[in-house]
């Protein structure tokens, strides 16, 4: 028996079969965007720990200030005594994030730990109980953020009951707009939807806020028309909500841009970030409005690990390689390389539907066929496995489970692309590769 097998044996027998895996090989080093496993079989990363590593695996710089942390101290509880990297790390997402107005940063571990605490704060700023989510959203996985989180099964199904006074409003999918609607007439028509949602659902007077992922993750990548999310905004500053931006999976230049909201022409009053903040590092925060995260009294906020001073380091160097390394102008040569390549195959497969991008963040819908748009779980699902078996990394995503999403390290070289592309076009067409390996990989425990 392998010591790949061996371990694999142990998964099944010590770690519940709840958490889910896409490839069962096992991980023994990795950098940039390739993965070596225990039997030195090489995988291309297109799913990037599911948005986690907008700059890599093992970037060196990342490691270098992680390494020195560890060296000083790993963790004395910012509530016990404060330390420098909580408090730089606090400066540099106030100054980095929307918004010309005062600012405050609050720490935390995971992202829906950031979830819970921007509406915590904004039911205490508000005094109001209300929080206003959306169709197809996904905002974790703890009680509130389920109730918060569109997606039945497998996320919510037996887990509930759920915390109360939390309603999902209408969302944009123009992919599945009426035949023959113009974008400003569907735009028209989610405005309306959302306004009667508020007459219908849940009154404004009762909202503390709403939150809202730019660009939706777990729901598809759906992108929403511009102007539906300024009335979003609007709305929210005329009814005394607190507008929170989600930017978990979309924040640090996956789109282009820091944050995805930077492309609808809004400043959010509170911002929540994880994932890409850290590297793989456990961390959160809630960004923005001092008014509103200052309302908490001392000891209301806060965490026995929230901050920790080693994912501080780790962060503090992210927001550097960004910048330093053009990474955002980076993730849309990227983008336009993937959309490209999905054009092309979209000549040749008829189970493709539309083709949607914000900068690095891409997808593709697979259907039934083009006319019907029909969510065609199957295929996708036999796409997802083949690359998981033969050397690319992909997950899917969507409501009904039939979006292939992308969402590879912004530091991927031309080389790692291209073939992570190659072999999603075998995938596409169920080739087998000649020379390759296939590894027993793509299954749930």
């Amino acid at each position: 028996m392998t010591e790949t097998q061996i371990l694999q044996d142990k998964r099944r027998k010590y770690v519940p079969r709840g958490v889910s895996n896409s490839n069962l090989n096992i991980a023994q080093h990795a950098s940039g965007a390739t993965v070596t496993d225990l039997d030195q079989n090489e995988w291309i990363d297109f799913a990037g720990a599911i948005g986690t590593l907008n700059v890599g695996h093992s970037h060196p710089k990342v490691t270098q200030s992680v390494n020195k942390q560890m060296d000083s101290f790993l963790h004395p509880g910012f509530n016990v005594m404060m330390y420098e990297g909580y408090i730089n790390l606090a400066e540099k997402l106030c100054n980095i994030t929307p918004g010309s107005f005062d600012k405050q940063a609050i720490l935390f571990n995971s992202g829906a730990e950031a979830v819970e605490n921007a509406v915590k704060v904004s039911r205490r700023f508000t005094k109001r109980q209300a929080v206003v989510t959306f169709k197809r959203g996904f905002h974790g996985r703890t009680n509130l953020t389920m109730g918060m989180t569109s997606k039945v099964k497998p996320y919510k199904f037996g887990f509930g009951p759920f915390s109360p006074e939390v309603y999902q409003a209408p969302y944009p999918y123009p992919y599945h707009k009426a035949e023959g609607q113009s974008e400003e007439d569907y735009t028209d028509q989610m405005i309306e939807e959302f306004k009667e949602f508020f007459v219908a659902t849940v009154a404004p007077e009762m909202v503390a806020c709403v939150v809202m992922e730019p660009i939706q993750g777990e729901g598809g990548f759906i992108i929403p028309p511009k102007r539906f999310v300024q009335f979003v905004d609007s709305f929210c500053k005329e009814h005394g909500i607190v507008f929170v931006a989600d930017e978990i999976q979309t924040g640090f230049g996956r789109t282009g841009k820091l944050f995805a909201i930077e492309h609808f022409g809004v400043v959010p009053d509170l911002i929540t970030v994880s994932k890409s903040l850290a590297a793989g590092l456990p961390l959160s925060g809630v960004v923005g409005r001092q008014d509103i995260l200052n309302a908490a009294e001392p000891g209301e906020l806060g965490g026995t690990f929230a901050g920790n001073p080693v994912a501080c380091a780790a962060a503090l160097t992210v927001i550097d390689v960004i910048k330093e390394e053009h990474l955002l102008e980076k993730a849309e040569h990227i983008g336009q390389t993937m959309e490209n390549k999905l054009e092309e195959l979209a000549g040749k497969h008829e189970f493709m539907g539309e083709i949607r991008r914000l900068g690095a963040m891409v997808a593709v819908e697979i259907v039934t066929n083009r006319t019907d748009k029909l969510p065609n779980k199957q295929k996708t699902a036999e796409i997802t496995k083949y690359a998981n078996e033969n050397g690319l990394l992909l997950l899917s995503s969507g409501l009904n489970g039939n979006v292939i999403r992308f969402l590879a390290p912004l530091v991927i070289t031309d080389e790692e692309l291209t073939k992570g592309l190659s072999i999603l076009e075998d995938a596409f067409e169920q080739k087998e590769k000649v020379g390759g390996f296939h590894g027993k990989s793509h299954s749930s425990i």
